[in-house]
């Protein structure tokens, strides 16, 4: 029961978004996984920070903003404003990736950096040591409710492994196609936070859900 779950509130129901917040408040949820998107990097349009700022009024966990936008060293002062704990970038979608980082340590943030599901991990060996958070994506970024891929985690046991051998702290986050079963080989293979979107929020007790996840 050390992992941490990160429900994700690209699931929830956007017209109840304070009743579902109060709800996560009031579950094991360790985190609350809010999703940016673009329309570029990823072919869909979430939300922004008109939403993370009254969303960071009402919660009462930390928010861990990832951002799946191009150019995301643009709003790293705007993620922390809006209650970012964690900030979360594409590998992908940043050409100076170690600046990147610094700029969201030097706001106050934790770092994280997340892979797409074709990128391999290795590509991270000279940055990981900077990293707070390595987020797998175990789907094509863009859309919940994604089936999940199975070499994801493969992904992640190698990961656990490149961290275990440096003696790091960095955490190894989860996101697409999670639910008990998937949860559990994740967490077997090294994952510390798991993010679920879908499976939450379409449970018909999603606190209980999170529990059961929380427990496995």
């Amino acid at each position: 029961m050390n992992h941490k779950i990160a429900p994700s509130l690209l699931s929830t129901d956007f017209l109840n978004l304070q009743q579902d917040i109060d709800m996560l408040n009031a579950s094991d949820a360790d985190w609350l996984h809010c999703d940016v998107m673009d329309g570029v990097f990823v072919p869909n349009i979430s939300f922004g920070f008109p939403v993370l700022e009254q969303i960071k009024k009402v919660a009462q966990k930390p928010l861990d903003v990832h951002l799946m936008i191009v150019n995301p060293d643009k709003f790293i002062q705007q993620v922390k404003d809006a209650g970012g704990y964690m900030m979360t970038v594409h590998y992908e979608a940043c050409t100076h990736l170690h600046r990147t980082v610094g700029a969201i340590h030097e706001a106050g943030m934790k770092a994280g950096v997340s892979l797409n599901p074709h990128t391999p991990v290795e590509l991270l060996t000279d940055i990981i040591e900077d990293l707070d958070l390595v987020l797998i994506m175990s789907v094509n970024p863009g859309f919940g409710g994604q089936k999940f891929i199975p070499n994801s985690i493969n992904k992640v046991a190698r990961t656990r492994k490149m961290i275990d051998e440096r003696n790091l702290h960095t955490l190894i986050e989860v996101d697409g196609g999670v639910n008990l079963d998937t949860g559990k080989q994740l967490l077997n293979a090294g994952a510390d936070v798991l993010v679920a979107g879908s499976f939450v929020f379409s449970s018909t007790n999603p606190t209980e859900t999170i529990s059961s996840l929380k427990n496995l």
